[in-house]
């Protein structure tokens, strides 16, 4: 499995402090796209499943982690890794954002079944109006799991757009939904 980065506390991607998973490969290549260096499988990023999860683990068995956000790159371009680590995550919260480009209705039910919250559809730079957790207004946002209804419609009508920027050896990592002039 490709997966570039793992940062936590990701605050601006979905409530709370959360686990951020960045997948490597899109053949989507859309313009404007804030992870452009992701679009391309780098070995540098080459890992496995159990890898992954071993860090994973250790970031949660020392810090609260209120929920998971996978993005990327395109995550269901490795929809069988992406359903492993998914299982997993689950043992540690069930509250589990996942964006794509791909639309619902193209994923197969059971890589869905796990997944709380589905942001789809693919980025279109002419359409980012700052739409909250959506980087432009053609994306959807369906919430899978109907218990989290409550806590996204509260955090919907709370939050706005934020940007957090982290700091790695390879230099600063800016998350968050950015503007079309980022």
């Amino acid at each position: 499995m490709y997966v570039a980065r793992v940062l936590y506390p990701v605050e601006v991607l979905g409530p709370g402090k959360r686990i951020g998973i960045w997948f490597c490969g899109c053949p989507r290549r859309c313009k404007g796209c804030s992870n452009p260096e992701l679009w391309e499988f780098n070995d540098r990023y080459k890992t496995d499943v159990e890898t992954v999860l071993k860090l994973i683990k250790s970031i949660a068995d020392e810090h609260v982690v209120d929920g998971f956000t996978i993005t990327g790159g395109e995550p269901f371009y490795q929809k069988e890794e992406l359903k492993s680590l998914i299982r997993f995550l689950k043992q540690i919260t069930d509250d589990i954002i996942v964006y794509t480009g791909y639309k619902k209705d193209d994923i197969t039910p059971e890589y869905l079944e796990n997944i709380s919250v589905l942001i789809d559809g693919e980025y279109v730079e002419k359409l980012n109006d700052n739409s909250l957790l959506r980087g432009s207004s053609n994306q959807t946002i369906h919430i899978l799991d109907k218990n989290k209804t409550g806590k996204y419609s509260a955090f919907f009508h709370t939050e706005t757009n934020k940007i957090q920027n982290f700091f790695t050896s390879d230099g600063v990592i800016s998350v968050g939904i950015h503007r079309p002039d980022f």
